[in-house]
């Protein structure tokens, strides 16, 4: 599309926060252009289409976010069930581990015991005057410490060295999850038709020392009285995103809150009947380089494995080839060597390797537990921020991030006057 010369709001990215924050502002009557890299809307929600399979349908891969969680407070399984979308509430998997003989029942106990006691040693240290990291709370010796860890590459996209324990203690969860069987992606996708987005248009700097803000973009210069900036942090912590002149509390805010690694691969399963329907497993439980593994997510004949942190970043560079090697060694290894012939890869996700991501979600780092505020903070109210690190306790989530779109698009709203 043409680029307009001048507009209300420039909104960069077209993410669940900008995509949010443009519907909200196109209703309050701002002339309003989302400018989005990609050349589809969704960013880190996105739904692949495996196509037509053998064993039936359309089987839609979730590749980054997939659960709706805080179901009960969270503003998208409205939208959702608003469009007819099929938002499915099965208790998640891991409610149902599956491990057999290697993570018998009397050590799931042993796991979760150990597991409560260093979050409850968490909420402790989260009241003290001073950050630090949450590997500092391990239990000496807790044979369990490898696997505790492992989850939060799962949960953090980090391991727990890099995690600080403020801003983890922030994090709101209601423990209500819910999935939607058409895909996270597709309903962030659906509620994106009607805004208005250049998509295959890349912002490369954001010039706020006229009067009038200038955004340059691959396609142009579009000038605008409000810009809302609803990227990633490694976007901007890297310089891929610029502010002329340099906004340096902004860009370290967003170094601070760099996105951890969560990556998936999919499988599809030969005569899946034998595994249970939605439940996990964890590849090893004596290490923190392991993967967790979904079974036959809604009923479809497929594994969904999990993977983060350091052991993602290491498969990232094979692709989906290194995940699915790595993936279905570890299932063989727990189910059986006949195992080997009944997996065949589908897809992978690669978010640090997405030059529009280079990460999955943000976490912050020891001693910065402060910094989600700071970036959320508007500059100068002309240019305003979203995305899911400027949520206060729903950061790392889409419905965070949706929920600071409409934050941010409250903020423009105050400060220009509509036309």
């Amino acid at each position: 599309m043409n680029l307009p010369s001048r507009i209300d709001v420039a909104v960069i990215g077209a993410g669940a926060a900008g995509v949010a924050a443009a519907r909200a502002l196109v209703a309050r009557g701002f002339g309003v252009l989302v400018l989005e890299a990609r050349s589809r809307a969704g960013g880190r929600a996105f739904t692949h289409d495996a196509g037509a399979r053998a064993q039936g349908g359309h089987w839609p891969l979730d590749m980054g976010c997939g659960w709706l969680h805080s179901a009960d407070r969270n503003p998208l399984v409205g939208e959702a069930r608003a469009l007819g979308l099929d938002v499915d509430e099965t208790t998640p998997p891991w409610r149902s581990q599956r491990q057999g003989e290697s993570f018998a029942p009397g050590e799931q106990e042993s796991f979760r015991a150990a597991q409560a006691d260093f979050y409850e040693r968490l909420e402790a240290a989260a009241r003290l005057p001073e950050d630090h990291a949450a590997s500092q709370y391990l239990a000496e010796a807790e044979r369990w410490n490898p696997l505790i860890d492992a989850v939060s590459t799962y949960v953090n996209g980090t391991e727990l060295e890099r995690l600080s324990v403020k801003d983890f203690d922030a994090y709101e969860d209601t423990g209500i999850n819910f999935r939607v069987r058409e895909g996270y992606g597709e309903l962030i996708a659906r509620l994106a038709q009607d805004a208005p987005i250049a998509f295959d248009t890349k912002a490369h700097i954001i010039d706020h020392s006229g009067l009038t803000l200038k955004v340059t973009t691959s396609a142009g210069i579009v000038e605008a009285r409000a810009v809302l900036v609803a990227a990633p942090t490694n976007i901007i912590a890297t310089g891929a995103l610029r502010f002329s002149p340099d906004l340096p509390d902004k860009v370290a805010a967003c170094a601070h809150l760099p996105l951890g690694i969560a990556d998936k691969v999919f499988l599809e399963v030969e005569d899946a009947h034998d595994l249970p329907e939605n439940a996990r497993l964890f590849g090893r439980i004596d290490r923190v380089d392991t993967g967790a593994y979904h079974y036959r997510p809604f009923g479809r004949p497929l594994i969904e494995g999990y993977f983060g942190g350091a052991c993602a970043s290491a498969l990232e560079a094979g692709g989906l080839a290194a995940f699915a090697d790595f993936a279905i060694e570890e299932l063989v290894a727990a189910l059986g060597s006949q195992w080997a012939r009944r997996l065949k890869p589908l897809a992978a996700s690669g978010w640090a390797r997405d030059p529009f991501a280079l990460g999955s979600y943000s976490h912050a780092l020891p001693g910065y537990f402060d910094q989600r505020a700071i970036l959320a903070a508007p500059h100068e109210n002309r240019i305003f921020f979203a995305g899911e690190a400027t949520h206060p306790f729903f950061y790392s989530t889409a419905h965070g991030a949706w929920m600071s779109g409409l934050r941010a698009a409250d903020e423009i709203g105050a400060s220009l006057t509509a036309p």
